[in-house]
């Protein structure tokens, strides 16, 4: 079983204004991320949000949310929240960004067939050599995860087991785009 985690209770602190709401072809950014997410083989989802526009549309898109009261001590508090509301039979919790609208369902997909069939500890994407997001950590090393603090995501873990790590290569630059300022909301968005 695979929990997939959008962690949705940033700042925004690039843009100054909630960018996971901004309209991008007729759906916000955030839903275009739950929707990548819902068409692909993820067992369980869970939305960590702090607004609460981010839950409604978690509600309305029937995922299961979860308030982080916690958000100002940084990234790792979401992943603690979604680790701790997740299903007991959990194997893997592949972390999302809510900011990724052009992840495709597919890829998803091939991280998870790739966790799933070799048995490895975290599967990450490479997107033309860049690292990228989304991330699956395997069960075993929630005790590590729920020690994390601040900004660090999983990368201290990453960086740890790094020759461990099982990298799937993908030519999908695209998908690999967050959008963190304006003028990258502008350059990118759907009309």
């Amino acid at each position: 079983m695979i929990t997939g985690i959008i962690m949705a209770a940033g700042f925004s602190t690039r843009m100054n204004k909630d960018k996971l709401t901004l309209d991008f072809g007729g759906i916000s950014i955030i839903e275009m991320v739950i929707k990548a997410i819902k068409e692909s083989n993820i067992d369980e989802i869970i939305l960590v949000y702090r607004e609460e526009k981010i839950k409604e549309i978690g509600i309305k898109n029937k995922i299961k949310t979860v308030y982080n009261d916690r958000a100002k001590l940084g990234q790792s508090e979401s992943i603690k929240f979604g680790i701790n509301a997740s299903s007991i039979q959990t194997d893997g919790f592949m972390f999302f960004v809510g900011d990724q609208p052009f992840l495709d369902p597919s890829i998803i997909n091939e991280l998870i067939d790739v966790f799933e069939e070799q048995n490895t500890d975290i599967v990450a994407p490479m997107y033309k050599g860049k690292r990228g997001n989304p991330i699956i950590f395997s069960s075993k090393l929630k005790d590590e995860l729920l020690k994390i603090e601040g900004d660090d995501g999983g990368k201290s873990i990453v960086a740890k087991i790094y020759d461990e790590v099982k990298f799937i290569h993908f030519d999908n630059d695209t998908a690999r785009l967050d959008i963190d300022t304006w003028d990258e909301y502008m350059k990118w968005r759907r009309n």
